[in-house]
């Protein structure tokens, strides 16, 4: 038995070590071949400094933005049951199936000067298209699935009975939302924002067909790919990939200090 438990264990080390491999294997043969003077070249271009700005701030603005409203649907999925109940979880997770590039015409179609939302826009003077908000709009169509699955599990592991006590003590719905079923589920929730957030800023298909122009950094990396080939394009992934990683290992490590205390 004992053997057996060591072959099984082995095997699945091996895969599992495979697996970690296919990750890695592609990222670190990409940093061992761009030098270090490559890097700091790339972090002193102006055009990658301007780029890597604007996508975390589209990306955080659009994940902040659109939360207000996936939060609360996010309860209504975990808490209430009704006919199309499993429709709408069809309809969430469509942004995560269909290509990204069919994702892009789509919304382009919905905020085209000839579209309803365009033409309210263009009432107040702006055109989504080729504009920030149209880029925030592409990255939170593909990415706010990752918050809304997240944040309804959160809320689906609130003990009902809490909530049903609190109403009982005479507390209204509003209340016992922000005072027990929000905190209770805020690690999920925070979780589902880190990913969408994650998500919308490394979108390129969707965003690519709805601007070109503001480039954001995966626009970038495609442009200069295009252009130069990949000894250019190289060093701007990396550069890339490094402010990511420093921006979501502080950004956890802020998350997991503040459920500590």
């Amino acid at each position: 038995m004992k053997s057996n438990f060591n072959t099984l264990n082995l095997i699945l080390i091996f895969l599992g070590g495979m697996a970690l491999l296919f990750i890695v294997a592609p990222l670190l043969g990409m940093f061992l071949n761009t030098s270090s003077a490559e890097i700091i070249e790339t972090t002193k271009d102006k055009e990658v400094q301007k780029s890597i700005w604007l996508t975390l701030s589209i990306s955080f603005v659009s994940t902040i933005t659109f939360a207000i409203a996936a939060i609360p649907l996010s309860y209504l999925l975990a808490r209430r049951n009704f006919p199309a109940k499993r429709l709408v979880l069809g309809i969430i997770d469509l942004p995560i199936v269909i290509p990204h590039s069919a994702a892009g015409i789509a919304i382009l179609g919905f905020i085209s000067r000839d579209s309803v939302i365009g033409k309210i826009a263009a009432g107040f003077g702006l055109n989504l298209v080729g504009n920030p908000a149209g880029i925030a709009i592409a990255m939170a169509f593909v990415s706010i699935p990752f918050l809304l699955n997240a944040a309804r599990d959160g809320f689906a592991a609130v003990p009902e009975r809490l909530e049903k006590a609190a109403l009982n003590l005479g507390a209204s719905p509003a209340r016992v939302f922000f005072t027990i079923s929000l905190p209770l589920a805020s690690r999920s929730i925070v979780s589902g924002l880190i990913l969408m957030f994650a998500r919308g800023m490394s979108e390129f298909g969707a965003v690519v067909i709805v601007a070109y122009h503001p480039m954001i950094t995966p626009v970038l990396i495609y442009e200069r790919f295009g252009a130069f080939g990949l000894s250019y394009a190289r060093p701007v992934s990396v550069v890339f990939i490094l402010v990511c990683l420093i921006f979501f290992v502080l950004l956890r490590m802020l998350v997991n200090e503040n459920h500590k205390k």
